[in-house]
């Protein structure tokens, strides 16, 4: 009876040992970062690490007599959609602004992983007067193969807006990107800076002259994937937000201020930029003392009252492992992006000792640093199923990712060309593990009920995607710099 006893007390101490013991999230971090190397078209470089992905997409842009190579593929596919990289983009940049000094050698990478992106963004941008590149690839045509980018042969169909075909979103996401990236670079690379802002303000001025929604103007070449549901005017005022905070041009704060009033949605993502324009926007007024940002501090503390979880105005629901939950289909982009919003307010809070109200509730710097924690904490495995959901962190991590370069044997296991449909039979359709192993791939994540069947057909749950990653490099980089 006391063996078995003291057998309780012994797994009982080391299961609360091991929920309080922290993840590491240094290496979560250049996990992170690594990443993107998986995701990367165009030609690879010398020191690529991650060896099973090689050259692909190199004459993208032929179609529009343009080079269009490089850049990222956005998820499990073989698409470039340049709505989500550019958003991805700006919080790879928004991170190494933020969190730059917490990184240690990974600011190496991640200025690598965000000029991956903007080298390309600068050539959609500049290669044709009065054209903006906005995608290569028919999504439909190519989400009806399973085939390695590598062996991609479905039609490269070149997309664009332009003055008669606008699309004041994609552009003014582009603009934002481009933005941020010259701050990031500002001091490492000044002239390649100079170029970033000044591509950033003709961007901006074209998505500010000819106003529309891509949606609009391409139909079913980023509908349904990537529709631009919150409509244009929140891409407006962050495009507007990082270009005052990379130029500080009271010509931006007039357009700040001119853009009036704004949605106060309880969701930051790819496609609703409000929040994230508010906590940018809210940096003057804490950091600096400037009344005239106090209107988003409040709004910032509006959309802090709709996340916390005891706040009365609280919109947001949990699930019984303490996982945020938004909606359904890749649940962890949400999670990720505001857990960015969170970390980096509690931040600004913390650097003049403020606090705010929720109602009766009092918010301190640690109450939203304690949720940011409990997120990331959850996603490197501290939740119900033990699992990471970041491929290649922890000992127990998803096996069969919705992604075709992962799960098709690499060129140098199969130099065979696989064709559209010689993917699907044996290898999407396979129990087995995915041959390569897409380290750092955060995947869309569990249900709301904590559960993840690990399935590679679930692309809701099981495909990763560069936004999810592009959102996530902030706060690992803010808690590995913690000590």
């Amino acid at each position: 009876m006391g063996n078995s006893l003291l057998s309780l007390f012994l797994f009982t101490f080391l299961l609360v040992g091991s929920v309080q013991c922290n993840p590491n999230y240094a290496d979560a971090l250049a996990k992170s970062l690594l990443f993107f190397q998986g995701q990367r078209s165009g030609r690879v470089p010398a020191d690529q690490q991650l060896k099973w992905r090689s050259n692909s997409g190199l004459f993208d842009g032929r179609l529009a007599n343009v080079d269009l190579s490089g850049g990222y593929y956005d998820a499990g596919d073989n698409v470039k959609f340049n709505f989500p990289m550019a958003y991805t983009t700006t919080m790879l940049s928004w991170g190494t602004i933020e969190y730059g000094k917490r990184m240690g050698g990974q600011i190496k990478e991640a200025r690598a992983a965000i000029r991956w992106a903007t080298d390309y963004l600068l050539k959609c941008a500049t290669s044709t007067p009065g054209k903006l590149y906005v995608g290569v690839g028919d999504p439909n045509v190519d989400h009806k193969c399973w085939e390695r980018p590598e062996d991609m042969d479905t039609v490269r169909t070149v997309y664009w807006v332009s003055p008669n075909k606008p699309g004041s979103d994609v552009a003014a996401e582009t603009a934002a990107a481009l933005a941020a990236a010259s701050i990031v670079f500002r001091r490492v690379d000044p002239t390649y800076s100079k170029q970033l802002l000044r591509t950033a303000q003709q961007v901006y001025h074209f998505a500010l002259q000819y106003q529309g929604s891509y949606s609009d103007s391409l139909g079913s070449a980023v509908c349904p994937f990537y529709c631009s549901y919150s409509g244009f005017k929140d891409e407006l005022l962050w495009g507007a937000a990082w270009l005052f905070r990379a130029t500080n041009a009271v010509y931006y704060y007039n357009l700040v201020k001119s853009l009036g009033a704004d949605d106060q949605p309880d969701i930051f993502s790819w496609d609703n930029k409000y929040a994230g324009a508010h906590v940018l926007l809210s940096r003057r007024a804490l950091l600096n003392g400037d009344k005239n940002f106090d209107q988003y501090k409040q709004e910032a503390e509006n959309f802090m009252c709709k996340i916390l979880p005891n706040s009365p105005s609280s919109s947001t629901q949990y699930t019984q492992g303490g996982l945020m939950y938004k909606l359904p289909e890749s649940n962890l982009q949400y999670v990720t992006s505001i857990t960015f919003l969170l970390t980096t307010y509690s931040k600004y809070m913390a650097a003049t000792k403020h606090t705010f109200n929720c109602g009766g509730v009092l918010v301190t710097p640690n109450t939203l640093r304690s949720i940011a924690k409990r997120q990331v904490d959850y996603i490197l495995g501290e939740n119900p199923l033990k699992m990471s959901y970041m491929v290649g962190y922890g000992p127990y991590f998803p096996k069969r990712i919705h992604h075709r370069g992962s799960s098709l044997p690499s060129i140098a296991a199969h130099p065979q060309t696989i064709g559209c449909d010689g993917g699907f039979q044996p290898f999407f359709h396979s129990m087995n593990p995915n041959p390569n192993i897409l380290i750092g791939a955060v995947v869309g994540g569990p249900n709301q009920n904590d559960g993840f069947p690990d399935d590679r057909s679930d692309y809701s749950h099981s495909e990763p995607a560069t936004y999810i990653n592009g959102a996530f490099v902030g706060p690992l980089a803010y808690f590995a710099g913690i000590r």
